[in-house]
């Protein structure tokens, strides 16, 4: 299969501290699916490593589709899920599902004590939007 998109982000994770603090569950709720906070509820710095990490992995997503956050694409229609041995995935709702297909997509995330990366490949057929 071919690359028909590829996608990177990086965050600040104290930016992130910082949202929480002031915002919240308002914050949380526009950005995050109900899995992915119950994830990182229980995380050191109030989560905010593995918050920016998958916000990294969304906004990555939407530059590998090669939109950004447009054209009816939601945070919430994207969730990143860890499987059994901690590696990440990326399930998908709504539009992003349509736009996604069968094709093949692939995350890797990671972060350090100030900042979390994400990447994304997808593999497949040219993405029509």
């Amino acid at each position: 299969m071919s690359i028909c998109g590829i996608g990177v982000d990086i965050c600040e994770i104290e930016r992130f501290k910082k949202l929480i603090e002031k915002y919240d569950d308002r914050f949380l709720d526009k950005i995050f699916t109900e899995n992915e906070k119950k994830y990182c509820r229980d995380k050191i710095n109030k989560g905010a490593p593995s918050y920016s990490v998958r916000f990294a992995a969304k906004e990555a997503l939407f530059k590998a589709i090669g939109t950004g956050l447009r054209h009816g694409l939601t945070w919430k229609d994207i969730e990143v899920e860890n499987d059994d041995l901690g590696k990440p995935f990326l399930n998908f709702y709504g539009k992003t599902k349509k736009i996604i297909g069968d094709r093949k997509v692939s995350v890797s995330l990671s972060h350090s004590i100030d900042s979390s990366i994400a990447f994304v490949i997808i593999e497949g057929d040219k993405i029509q939007l």
